[in-house]
């Protein structure tokens, strides 16, 4: 029988050229594995917002609450088929507090003045499924304020996505207790204003969703917002030919199960 000539009765067989089988590998490689790209700081009419709210693929945006622009950032991020968080503004380690923007959470707060303000900020974002934090290194390390936080959270249904402005974060430990997601950013895109970085760190995630399937990503809007949305926009189609699908936070937090509890103790998602 000739190469490529099936025997009677059974169905041809044609080889595909090398280009496309390698394709194929690395889509099957990339069979499963996840990216969520979380975007900080909308709410106030900031630069690179349109870029970030057109992209092609699912992206998730932490809207700051209070501000000129958070309803209507909310409501169009909603309609686009986007996940939206509250982009809680906490209390950091350094830096004046007049940096946090409107209903910040500071730890010399009562307990009950932390929970009106947690509240407000869940009524003041539509479409909201869960909480990102604004800065935070001081409060994050607070297990009396993040108790407060983590138990609204729990009664409104959301989970809470640690920032990671902190590497001593109690947020992990609370969340195991309280048997809610744990939930973490994993790379910063663009804590250095420029496309050459950002690509750089866009290299990390691509490798950290190769190597653990998996992976949750920040970036901004405002001075950065446009380089990074253009950085974003350029990597998409390569990541995607390797088969890596983009999802918003709430596919994350699906996956994040908890011992006889999923995804978490009252978490409501879409």
């Amino acid at each position: 029988m000739l190469p490529g000539l099936a025997a009677a009765g059974q169905t041809a067989s044609i080889s595909k050229p090398a280009a496309q089988l390698i394709k194929d590998e690395d889509r099957q490689s990339g069979k499963g594995k996840k990216l969520a790209i979380i975007i900080d700081d909308l709410g106030n009419g900031m630069q690179g917002t349109e870029e970030i709210m057109t992209l092609p693929v699912k992206v998730t945006v932490a809207i700051m609450p209070f501000l000129p622009t958070t309803k209507v950032d909310a409501r169009k991020a909603h309609e686009a088929g986007h996940d939206v968080l509250i982009h809680l503004p906490l209390e950091p380690k350094q830096g004046p507090t007049s940096w946090l923007g409107p209903g910040a959470i500071l730890t010399k707060m009562s307990d009950d003045e932390i929970r009106k303000k947690v509240e407000a900020a869940i009524d003041n974002v539509p479409y909201a499924i869960g909480i990102n934090n604004h800065m935070g290194s001081k409060v994050t390390g607070d297990e009396r304020v993040m108790s407060i936080i983590l138990d609204v959270c729990r009664e409104r249904g959301l989970f809470f996505v640690d920032s990671r402005t902190n590497y001593r974060s109690v947020i992990f430990k609370l969340c195991e207790k309280k048997g809610m997601p744990q939930i973490k950013n994993d790379i910063f895109l663009d804590d250095v204003h420029t496309e050459a970085h950002i690509s750089k760190q866009m290299d990390k995630v691509a490798e950290q969703v190769r190597t653990e399937g998996k992976c949750i990503t920040i970036g901004h809007v405002g001075t950065k917002g446009k380089r990074t949305a253009a950085v974003l926009r350029k990597y998409i189609p390569k990541l995607q030919e390797q088969g890596i699908e983009f999802v918003g936070i709430s596919e994350m937090v699906r996956d994040a199960k908890t011992p006889g509890q999923w995804p978490g103790g009252g978490i409501i998602l879409p």
